[in-house]
């Protein structure tokens, strides 16, 4: 098929090998010369989600990549979306909508239709762009999946794609990993590969060079960049328990730190909601996986999950039940969100997601939660009483009513002397609302904290544009050049 936009797959010796680091770094570059850059991933399997302005949900590295290319987000830059329920059933998003859950074998069975679906996105897509930056998944190696492959190479032959290779050096065994994945493809694909990058190089790049030159050598392939490792990227990770964002804390602006701590839920979702806490100087973020990982903690979240009923009962194997209502009970800050705000409710009535009926739940905030097929999903904003402005976006099967205590925000959510619960994803990308959730737990905890005047947003943009500075600087600019040179749609 030919394509109105110009286009390049990146596709990875394994998972987290950088693919998704290298796409928002060539739509940011491209960006800033002109180029109407779209990222696109055809399937993507994460628990970290978002919504589009249209009410779509779509994974969170195609957005973060829309915003490096400064573009609106569509539901058609990932088409397929799959979100683990358990390690055998998953819930399905396809074009940005809810399409039922399924099992892997089911899922194997449907990729031939899906592969259409995501052709389609592709061409409507490229049909508004003038580059498409597209990312691949895992490796392209996976033998036991090449056959109704729709997200590597056989994505890259349905729409006519070149591809090149990225591999972590960090890890080690870089060279073998390239050379094995393009011995592990047939002739036809591993003519797709145009050439590779490697990410995240520690030290002196005249060290590196014999390697480079000896892979070159064996494979017929150039090496179009090399990236540094820059742990002050911190981007969105795809997969929902990765904490590399985490950054070592800044120094405090006061003379303590506030210590918050995350439960990490077996199936967590969107703990990305945490970035702008993280980033916060004097805050320190950790994650916990025992109840006594709590007990020190100044503010102690539960975050989303996309089974709360089954997270639930995690919670209660593990210990963590106890500790939390003794938090309560001494006021001590608790904040709640979507699953973790359901789970601090008196029951939780679930027909759908993992069909246990009605479950007892912590009992600490006065609200109970009704699972219904229909699912919400949507960008919500709210001007408090103050005037503060605040943003979000829901993504959930279960309703919360509230009982008693009052609104955390205008219509949503509950607070309970210091329990919080909202339904709200994103609600701390807002500058002033954090700062405040911030004041209140220092207050709680009696510690002497100084808020920052740290701007999410901008913060955001400025980790992009070193990005950016990164792929001008480490990657062939004609590579760059190939596509700044396309010619814009009309």
């Amino acid at each position: 098929m030919s394509n109105r936009a110009g286009g390049l797959l990146v596709c990875g010796t394994a998972s987290n090998a950088g693919k998704t680091t290298l796409v928002a770094g060539l739509c940011r570059a491209l960006a800033r010369r002109g180029v109407g850059v779209a990222p696109f991933k055809a399937q993507n399997m994460s628990l970290n989600s978002g919504v589009t302005p249209d009410g779509h949900e779509i994974a969170r590295a195609q957005l973060l990549q829309a915003e490096a290319a400064g573009t609106v987000p569509h539901g058609s830059m990932n088409p397929i979306l799959i979100k683990p329920g358990s390690d055998r059933r998953s819930h399905l998003i396809v074009n940005g909508l809810p399409a039922g859950d399924l099992d892997a074998r089911s899922y194997l069975q449907q990729r031939r239709q899906l592969l259409d679906v995501v052709v389609a996105a592709y061409e409507d897509l490229a049909s508004r762009s003038d580059v498409i930056i597209a990312e691949g998944a895992g490796s392209p190696a996976e033998m036991n999946l090449r056959e109704h492959d729709i997200v590597n190479l056989g994505f890259a032959h349905a729409v006519d794609l070149p591809v090149i290779l990225v591999a972590d050096i960090d890890r080690g065994g870089a060279f073998a990993s390239l050379i094995g994945t393009l011995a592990c493809l047939d002739d036809a694909d591993r003519a797709r590969i145009r050439g590779f990058v490697i990410n995240r190089f520690r030290g002196d790049p005249h060290v590196l060079a014999p390697g480079l030159d000896e892979l070159t050598r064996r494979t017929g392939l150039p090496v179009y960049g090399v990236l540094p490792y820059d742990p002050a990227l911190q981007l969105d990770a795809e997969d929902s328990l990765s904490t590399n964002w985490a950054p070592t804390p800044a120094p405090p602006l006061g003379p303590d730190i506030l210590r918050i701590t995350v439960i990490r839920f077996p199936r967590a979702s969107n703990l990305t909601d945490f970035e702008p806490l993280a980033a916060e100087p004097g805050v320190v973020l950790t994650f916990a996986d025992v109840p006594q990982q709590i007990l020190d903690a100044d503010l102690v979240v539960l975050p989303g999950t996309r089974s709360t009923v089954d997270d639930l009962n995690w919670l209660r194997t593990t210990g963590f039940p106890e500790p939390l209502r003794e938090r309560a009970d001494q006021r001590l800050p608790i904040l709640g969100i979507c699953g973790g705000y359901q789970m601090l409710g008196e029951h939780i009535s679930d027909d759908v997601e993992s069909r246990a009926g009605t479950v007892e739940a912590l009992g600490i905030l006065p609200v109970t939660t009704r699972f219904t097929p229909a699912k919400t999903v949507r960008c919500v904003s709210a001007r408090l009483p103050d005037g503060t402005q605040v943003t979000g976006y829901q993504l959930h099967h279960g309703h919360v009513t509230r009982h008693g205590g009052a609104e955390l925000l205008p219509g949503e959510g509950c607070r309970h002397a210091n329990t919080y619960g909202t339904t709200w994803h994103g609600l701390l990308d807002s500058d002033a609302y954090r700062r405040a959730l911030l004041t209140k737990v220092a207050a709680a905890a009696d510690r002497i904290f100084t808020t920052s005047d740290l701007r999410w947003h901008d913060e955001r943009h400025q980790r992009l544009d070193r990005l950016g500075d990164l792929i001008e600087r480490h990657v062939d600019p004609g590579l760059l050049a190939q596509f700044a040179s396309r010619q814009p749609t009309t």
